[in-house]
């Protein structure tokens, strides 16, 4: 048996509604009969696309209100792997923060957070920056740094379920602002694994000019700091481009995937070839922080032309 949402970046409401349903019908037509259930596969499409398919604050959310929905509606589980999580070989999970999350969510419930990142900008002054926490039952316990205690009222303040940095402790964890991730936060909680925030300092993506062919075509693209999250494609008409004609959305590493080294964004043949020829798509990439930065791309033949105008 298999259960699959919608495709999205963010384990949103809408999401956690579908999950909860789906187990709520599980539980009403089989276990509440006294027929047992065994969830055969579960997983995230395309989790098995390589890294950064899949958020990882996001995944760890999925999986945390998975082990719950399961447990609490009586279902046994067994998570669909072709590789990716469990290496066989070695026998041992590939990612121990993942397991530990799975794991968890047999006995407990987790907090969680409405990201795992903060993102400040590499110019202008350093503000404030808000979380919000999914307790889940739970209670907050302490922001750490590694073995070092954060100080409530001077370097965060808790309202609620609304955790805040403040903007002298964020200066002083961005240092230089170099690009990137510039320290790991820890948010302890009083059950369940915790949460980890990343402090990145950012700014907004560059990309350049450049032609290729259907066969290799990359985008310069100068990240800057940022993740990218998604692609829209649309034509000129605002119909959908791409081999997925029902979603401008395209998929992670099988329609586009960045190289953070290499400074671009390989748009593959696949996606390519399911263009119109001679018609100009406008490609809308989406990153962590906000940030949105439209290209345009033209394919005539095998010879294609990016422009950022």
């Amino acid at each position: 048996m298999c259960i699959t949402t919608r495709r999205l970046t963010r384990f949103d409401a809408q999401a956690r509604g579908d999950l909860d349903k789906t187990f709520k019908r599980m539980r009403d037509a089989f276990v509440a009969q006294g027929i047992p259930v065994v969830l055969g596969e579960y997983g995230l499409l395309g989790y098995d696309n390589g890294p950064g398919a899949v958020e990882r604050g996001e995944m760890l959310k999925y999986f945390e209100a998975l082990g719950h929905a399961a447990r609490t509606n009586k279902v046994t589980t067994v998570l669909w792997d072709n590789g990716s999580f469990y290496d066989r070989g070695k026998l041992r999970w590939k990612d121990a923060g993942l397991y530990r999350q799975i794991k968890s969510s047999w006995t407990t419930r987790s907090a969680t957070a409405s990201s795992d990142s903060v993102f400040v900008p590499k110019s202008g002054p350093v503000k404030d920056r808000s979380l919000t926490l999914n307790l889940n039952g739970a209670t907050f316990t302490a922001l750490t740094q590694g073995t070092t205690k954060l100080v409530s009222g001077q370097d965060y303040t808790l309202s609620g379920s609304r955790l805040t940095l403040k903007a002298a402790a964020l200066t002083r964890l961005v240092g230089d602002r170099s690009p990137g991730v510039n320290a790991t936060l820890q948010a302890g909680f009083s059950r369940g694994v915790p949460w980890r925030i990343q402090v990145d300092t950012y700014d907004t993506p560059v990309q350049s000019d450049t032609t290729g062919t259907t066969a290799s075509f990359r985008i310069p693209t100068q990240f800057r700091g940022d993740g990218l999250a998604t692609m829209q494609a649309t034509y000129a008409d605002g119909g959908n481009a791409g081999p997925t004609s029902w979603t401008p959305y395209q998929q992670f590493n099988t329609a586009f995937a960045p190289d953070y080294a290499k400074k671009t964004i390989r748009v593959t043949p696949a996606f390519l070839n399911a263009l119109k020829d001679n018609a100009r798509v406008k490609l809308t990439f989406h990153f962590w922080s906000g940030a949105t930065v439209t290209y345009h791309v033209t394919k005539s033949g095998s010879t294609v032309t990016g422009a950022t105008s």
